[in-house]
């Protein structure tokens, strides 16, 4: 292979460093003419729009005072249970363990939080609802058993408290009304 000379290699290192920069300048000039993208409209967001809908929602501060108040009363009466608040949509707001509560009672505490604020009732009736309509038990993200209960403003549903472990249904939901019990004082 035939050596080149001083010149021819400083003649092409000059080309290609040229040709890299007007390739980097180009570049960059064609970024900064692109046009900025205009913000979206904002959508006017008043009380008389009637796109619109108000709602009423627990605070995690209220979620977590039920939570607690239910994990209380199972203490006091010696049950290891978990607790779970959820939302209007069947969102969690707050899921508590209490010590000691079975490896399967969170999950179940949330569907039946989930379901209570479904049907806007206790589990406790909607199990007798099943006897009509055996397949209510089939919508994913229920759990017909007892231990849900509704907490309402006005009769409608704002959110559900489940609650799991105690040994029956009957136990897990006298300490989900004393979670929405917890909210009226």
């Amino acid at each position: 292979m035939k050596k080149l000379s001083l010149r021819t290699r400083v003649v092409t290192g000059a080309v290609v460093v040229a040709a890299l920069g007007a390739g980097t300048f180009g570049a960059m000039s064609a970024s900064a003419s692109s046009p900025a993208v205009a913000p979206a409209a904002a959508v006017k967001a008043d009380t008389n729009n009637r796109n619109l809908q108000q709602t009423t929602h627990l605070t995690v501060a209220a979620a977590t005072k039920a939570a607690q108040a239910t994990l209380d009363a199972a203490k006091k009466e010696n049950q290891r249970i978990s607790v779970a608040v959820v939302d209007r949509n069947g969102n969690t707001i707050v899921s508590l363990r209490g010590d000691g509560a079975g490896p399967q009672s969170p999950e179940s505490a949330v569907k039946k939080a989930f379901t209570a604020v479904s049907w806007n009732a206790p589990t406790s009736e909607l199990v007798k609802r099943l006897e009509q309509t055996p397949n209510l038990k089939d919508i994913p993200g229920t759990l017909f058993l007892g231990g849900g209960a509704p907490v309402q403003v006005k009769g409608a549903p704002v959110a559900g408290i489940g609650v799991a472990g105690a040994p029956s249904g009957d136990l897990d939901e006298k300490f989900a009304q004393a979670g929405v019990a917890s909210l009226a004082r």
